[in-house]
């Protein structure tokens, strides 16, 4: 009787939708932020993997001279557009077809100047307008799945400001399937960014796909067990969410070390929770031969 009842657990967790079976195939890849010459093809891609790209930056901000200024939702390409093309964008997917592309908005800094990019409509209405036309021109020139929401500076807006512009923005993409993919890019605070979030997924997170959380925007030296510690308390967070375990390849990224980052990621996919890894950036990895990259998709393969 015990081998029918194995055999019939293992045919129902064969047919269960991967997010009710806890861990997942997915890993995700920032690229384009840092202006390092880094093409999609640089990086490394295992087959058994769900493989999205995260395109950095499109950013609604004006690109000209020194003092950059927000555009109410019109938004610009802040990748080096010669590296990362239309072009590149369906030669990746056509010699992988795991791959998918999408764009970020918004990001800590406009390019290398340092001014932050804000968060700053003049609307709701006339924000999302203009945000669902010019980045539909975007992902339709560049042939991409999504977008994923990074905006980090919220000196001129209230979180329900906020929920309105993104959460809209989102379903009338997804309405118009012009997206099939969504995404959120948080950090823990204690201020302005965490109440945004908040209440971004409180009304619209059944239409946001996965939540790219930033753990390694925590406190350097972070180890194991308060890594495990954080992914819980964003699970509560975000309940319902597929949460994303993180790790920063760049030199101001702090949390934990890549070696206590992959043990934190064991133990997660033992308890059935592993919803995929996301890596900052293929940018900064290059120099390390993006082996961060491929122990990652590895472990997910396994």
């Amino acid at each position: 009787m015990n081998n029918y009842i194995k055999l019939f657990v293992a045919l129902v967790l064969l047919f269960l939708p991967q997010s009710l079976c806890g861990n997942a195939k997915l890993f995700k890849e920032y690229i384009g932020a840092d202006d390092m010459k880094v093409q999609f093809s640089d990086v490394p891609i295992l087959p058994d993997v769900e493989f999205h790209f995260i395109l950095s930056f499109a950013i609604d901000y004006s690109g000209a001279g020194h003092s950059p200024f927000p555009t109410n939702g019109d938004f610009k390409i802040f990748w080096d557009k010669k590296t990362l093309r239309p072009s590149d964008v369906l030669d990746i997917k056509s010699k992988h077809k795991n791959v998918k592309v999408v764009v970020s908005l918004g990001g800590d800094v406009v390019g290398k100047n340092g001014t932050s990019v804000q968060f700053m409509p003049w609307s709701v209405s006339s924000w999302v307008q203009n945000a669902v036309s010019t980045l539909t021109q975007i992902i339709n020139e560049y042939h991409l799945d999504g977008i994923d929401i990074d905006y980090e500076h919220f000196d001129y807006s209230d979180p329900n400001t906020f929920t309105e512009c993104i959460g809209q923005l989102i379903v009338q993409l997804k309405q118009e399937k012009v997206i099939s993919v969504a995404s959120i890019a948080p950090y823990e605070d204690e201020g302005a960014l965490r109440s945004h979030y908040m209440a971004l997924w409180k009304k619209y997170g059944d239409f946001i796909d996965h939540v790219n959380f930033q753990f390694y925007a925590y406190d350097k030296g972070t180890t194991v067990e308060q890594f495990l510690s954080y992914f819980q308390i964003q699970e509560s967070n975000y309940k319902g969410g597929k949460i994303l375990a993180s790790l920063g390849t760049d030199e101001s990224s702090t949390g934990v070390t890549p070696e206590k980052f992959f043990e934190a990621c064991r133990g997660l996919k033992e308890k059935m929770k592993l919803e995929g890894i996301f890596i900052w950036s293929a940018d900064d990895s290059k120099k390390y031969g993006f082996q961060y990259e491929l122990q990652s998709q590895a472990l997910l393969a396994t």
